[in-house]
């Protein structure tokens, strides 16, 4: 894992699909363990779009896209993802080399 890259996973709710109150207990059991493994950063639903924005750490964007292929939004296909590799800017890092 580099230290300053995290994973996005955009999910964007699929036509015709719907999110019962079920799978979304499963999907927040789902949240609550990459918790338990330290690699949840941050998450929640849009509230301008029809899904939502789960950010990971992962050693690899091969890693990063298991994991989001085995959330239950994905895997019962009700959700589709995008996945997105994110450089982080912060003064520990001189904002990526450029400050």
């Amino acid at each position: 894992m580099t230290k300053f890259t995290r994973y996005v996973i955009l999910l964007s709710l699929n036509s015709g699909k719907r999110l019962t109150e079920d799978l979304i207990r499963k999907h927040i059991a789902f949240l609550r363990k990459l918790e338990q493994n330290g690699q949840l950063e941050l998450c929640g639903p849009l509230s301008d779009y029809e899904g939502g924005m789960v950010i990971i750490r992962a050693s690899s964007c091969e890693e990063a896209r298991s994991v989001a292929e085995s959330g239950p939004f994905v895997s019962t296909g009700t959700e589709s993802y995008e996945l997105r590799a994110w450089q982080l800017s912060c003064e520990e890092n001189n904002h990526l080399g450029a400050g």
